[in-house]
């Protein structure tokens, strides 16, 4: 039996039609996501399964008693209130709740045969257990260090910044453990980090959840079901984001229509997909597998994580050769850059060089100083040590505060400022129309005010602005945020279009790792690494290593075991195909590394790949992938010998 259903829902804004007899029901540990493009009525369809928003038509059947608790975008809270008592706001049901089960567990030790409180017993402990809120302080402290709130625990929450309420607000919402959580881009404003924390919470406690998101790679490891809003109905898809993109056009091939258009984003998205992400999931399954093996054998053999962590780093460093090519034009000469900020300093002795056609994102924790790195290669910002040489080049900046943009003016005064209807984009000439109808901006939206328009439609106008500039490098400010999927999607194919320059920052990992040729990720000690793998194969890594480091540091607490003296074995030496193997191998690797590269930089180009067929491509890729990973053992094995005869 579902929990919430809605029966023929209808939905309408005056004469604006947003949803049609739709059906939607939500059973007891699903997590669905609800696609479709801004204003289609995903947050309608979100209030009304809150029950704060009545439909026009049809019924909402809710269970008895059900809790249902939603996400505000610009949460409330009670005036006065500290950040800590205000993730405690939630909770008094519960600490009340667990105060009287405690009082009672000491009464039934004098009184068990009581019937009256034994039923109150037994109904309080499958509350507290239905909300998992047992061990309630760790929860809160655990959550309050993963989302950054420690440091701000006693200040007032009225002094937070938006993004900052909004964590504390999802905190709460999340130790409260309602029978329906509904949340409305619960990513936005989360780092990386944040978000990985969220997917293993919502996983682990078992979340029956309803949410929207433009974050892929969260939606694809969450959702249970994909429902699209699209033209006033609902269609179900299975699973998360990757069965949608198969499901939708397998969908749509089935209809007698032209959607070319559609299919065309969607078979490019799919096959970035099935090439780029399952061929990393595929390739950490086995990493994943090693490393739970290890788990059980550092416990008689520490040296094994040792080997590990060595080669984990020795397959970061892989990515991280640098592989510019210094014919390009220098764009920005940075020599030992340092960044403060009143007292914090935020970046020290970074030395880089950014060229004409690189496409580079710039990653790392909430308040690392990604946004000001990029205020100081704009010139806004003096650095505090070191110097930045520009060259001669055009910019086009897009930031959060969209600064393009002027409210008073409408779509056709922004696009066409000097009269008419035109607009020039790449030395195409197009009807205004014609070009914001790419952004998926209807033809009544050219009369309309910039000023009236939401959040997600500025940042659109904004976008479709930018690629109207003639310049030589694009600099991204958090491009993602308040766009819906749609639009991403057009974000992406315009930057992989663009023949200059890009530079981005943002918590994407899905949008980086399909834009991003290189990182410059910033690391604790305030320095920038920089690297060329996919983002969320370097975070997986990262996880890793951490994980052996805390493995090696337990291991090494442990008291050691004496073992029985043996006889003195005869020094083992290398064989002689030992060491031409040595002498050999790094080259053999070195040159295995480099047609992996070639093979992936082909799979990436549809004429290289339509070319050669991608199922064959994809053979050759697997055959050389196997043969690097044969070498690469080979190579540890030998070393590790080497190690043993040093020692």
């Amino acid at each position: 039996m579902a929990l919430i259903d809605l029966q023929n829902i209808s939905k309408h804004y005056s004469a604006q039609k947003i949803l049609t007899e739709v059906n939607f029901h939500v059973d007891e540990g699903e997590r669905i996501v609800i696609i479709g493009k801004n204003g289609s009525g995903k947050s309608t369809l979100m209030k009304i399964v809150n029950g704060t928003l009545t439909p026009d038509g049809g019924r909402r059947i809710t269970q008895n008693d059900l809790e249902v608790k939603m996400l505000d975008q610009r949460p409330n809270f009670v005036e006065g209130h500290s950040v800590r008592q205000a993730v405690e706001h939630g909770l008094v049901e519960l600490n009340t709740a667990k105060e009287r089960y405690n009082k009672l567990s000491l009464l039934l030790a004098d009184d068990f045969d009581n019937k009256t409180l034994l039923d109150e017993h037994e109904r309080l402990s499958s509350y507290i257990e239905h909300h998992n809120a047992w061990n309630l302080d760790d929860k809160i402290e655990r959550i309050i260090q993963h989302f950054d709130l420690k440091r701000y625990e006693d200040k007032p929450i009225s002094l937070l910044s938006g993004g900052e309420q909004r964590r504390v607000a999802l905190a709460s919402l999340l130790l409260q453990k309602p029978d329906i959580l509904l949340l409305d881009e619960p990513t936005n404003h989360l780092d990386v980090y944040m978000v990985e924390f969220l997917e293993e919470l919502i996983l682990k406690e078992k979340f029956t959840l309803v949410f929207i998101s433009h974050d892929r790679y969260f939606i694809d490891r969450i959702a249970t079901k994909s429902v699209e809003v699209d033209e006033c109905a609902l269609k179900e898809y299975s699973g998360g984001y990757s069965d949608y993109l198969t499901q939708k056009a397998e969908y749509i091939r089935t209809l007698q229509k032209q959607h070319d258009n559609l299919l065309g984003v969607l078979k490019r998205e799919n096959e970035w997909f099935a090439r780029g992400v399952r061929a990393r999931l595929k390739r950490n399954e086995g990493r994943k597998e090693r490393l739970m093996n290890l788990r059980e054998e550092a416990k008689t053999n520490p040296a094994k994580i040792r080997k590990m962590s060595v080669e984990l780093q020795r397959e970061a460093k892989h990515f991280n050769r640098d592989k510019s090519i210094n014919k390009q034009k220098m764009l920005f000469e940075v020599e030992n850059l340092g960044l403060t900020l009143g007292d914090k300093e935020l970046l020290k002795g970074f030395t880089t060089r950014i060229l004409q056609k690189d496409v580079i994102a710039i990653v790392g924790p909430n308040g690392s100083g990604k946004s000001t790195l990029l205020k100081a290669l704009l010139g806004r910002l003096e650095p505090t040590e070191g110097v930045i040489k520009r060259g001669e080049f055009k910019v086009g900046y897009f930031d959060q505060h969209r600064e393009l943009l002027d409210d008073d003016k409408n779509l056709i005064e922004t696009f066409c400022p000097h009269g008419g209807d035109r607009v020039s984009v790449r030395g195409s000439d197009l009807h205004v129309y014609g070009y914001l109808k790419n952004f998926l901006f209807p033809r009544e939206f050219l009369e309309k005010k910039v000023g009236v328009l939401s959040g997600g439609e500025k940042n659109r106008v904004a976008l479709a602005l930018l690629f109207t500039k003639e310049v030589d490098i694009l600099i991204l400010d958090e491009p993602t945020n308040d766009l819906d999927i749609p639009t991403i999607n057009i974000l992406e194919e315009q930057l992989t279009n663009f023949a200059g320059a890009v530079i981005i920052v943002s918590h994407d990992r899905y949008f980086v790792d399909k834009i991003a040729k290189k990182l410059f990720i910033f690391q604790a000690d305030k320095t920038i690494e920089e690297s060329h793998q996919q983002y969320s194969e370097y975070l997986d890594l990262e996880k890793e290593l951490k994980e052996l480091s805390s493995m090696e540091k337990e291991a090494s607490e442990k008291p050691k075991v004496v073992e029985p003296k043996r006889e003195k074995q005869k020094a083992i030496k290398l064989t002689f195909k030992e060491k031409m193997a040595l002498e050999s191998l790094p080259q053999e690797i070195e040159k295995l590394e480099a047609e992996i590269e070639e093979k992936n930089s082909c799979l990436a180009n549809p004429k290289c790949y339509e070319e050669i067929g991608i199922s064959a491509l994809a053979q050759e890729l697997a055959k050389i992938e196997e043969l690097y990973e044969v070498k690469m053992e080979e190579l540890f094995a030998i070393e590790e010998k080497v190690e043993e005869l040093e020692s």
